[in-house]
């Protein structure tokens, strides 16, 4: 028998400008939130053609982004450049420092490109790591059921029901699973003891925990306690349409977060020095000089 966590606490994300006219519901990283080891940020973005996130730089984390509708493209310094579509993942070390684009690919329709970013942290002997990218495929992620096929999970890295993600793709521990639940469907999920847990609520409503229940609807984080090695989430034969959430969990660091915007070191000093370094091109962001992605000249002024 697995001990179900507590909720800590569950919130709305309000939905806000970001990047160049964007719309993102921020939930970690905001005043609700500001930062939950190894976590420093999630997104639920919706971007529009026209809009998105040219050219900017990042140092010292990592990014998991997770398409949920449409497409987008990405773009960096070094001349990595690649799309993803629904349901593919992309996993980004900026490490010692990177500079990129990332905008929605257009299309007929003039659909936006939705989905999840999450920014890690990156353990303090690890920040000055060479910048990498992993792409992970919709149809390489496993998926199983259970539950009398009530509950499908998409397990995007970590293990559930005795199945495994296809590798791990982040320096920090985490573990990322797409759950949907029918109406009438429960799901336990185990979890490493003593990380740090949050769902996403993306559609439907979730009743969470095994005796005290705390049903929660759609946009809203649900924080986790830190005891426990599960979590318990189940929809009500009687609702009218089927639950999803985004759970994640991760290891927590022992490290001071100092941040200001995309760079994220260990003290004041080492945000100085990040300025300092993107000004002037070096210790990492040499590329930079005169660099400008090609998808990034496509955005509307």
């Amino acid at each position: 028998m697995t001990t179900p966590r507590k909720i800590q606490k569950a919130f709305l994300a309000i939905e806000q400008s970001e990047g160049v006219g964007a719309r993102v519901r921020r939930s970690i990283g905001s005043a609700a939130l500001r930062h939950f080891s190894p976590f420093l940020m999630l997104d639920h973005f919706s971007v529009s053609p026209g809009a998105g996130f040219p050219d900017h730089p990042h140092r010292g984390i990592e990014t998991v982004t997770y398409l949920l509708q449409g497409s987008a493209d990405h773009e960096d310094f070094a001349g990595n450049k690649g799309t993803i579509e629904e349901g593919d993942l992309q996993f980004m070390t900026a490490g010692r420092g990177i500079v990129h684009s990332e905008m929605p690919r257009p299309n007929k329709e003039g659909d936006a490109a939705v989905g999840m970013q999450l920014w890690v942290d990156l353990p303090e002997k690890l920040k000055s790591v060479e910048p990498r990218y992993r792409d992970l495929r919709a149809k390489e992620t496993p998926t199983i059921s259970v539950d009398d096929d009530k509950v499908v999970i998409k397990i995007i890295s970590g293990q559930s029901h005795g199945t495994d993600s296809v590798r791990d793709l982040a320096y920090t521990p985490v573990w990322i699973f797409d759950v949907t639940i029918k109406p009438g469907g429960k799901v336990t999920q185990e979890l490493p003891d003593g990380w740090n847990a949050f769902a996403y609520t993306l559609a439907g409503s979730t009743s969470f925990g095994r005796e005290d229940h705390t049903t929660v609807g759609q946009y809203h984080n649900v924080v986790f306690e830190p005891n426990g090695d599960s979590v318990v989430a189940e929809v009500a034969k009687e609702a009218s349409e089927s639950a999803r959430f985004f759970l994640v969990a991760g290891l927590p660091l022992d490290q001071k977060v100092v941040q200001y915007g995309p760079f994220v070191l260990t003290s004041q000093e080492g945000i100085y020095q990040a300025m300092m370094d993107y000004q002037t091109n070096s210790n990492g962001f040499e590329r930079a000089k005169g660099w400008r992605s090609e998808i990034g000249k496509s955005m509307v002024h």
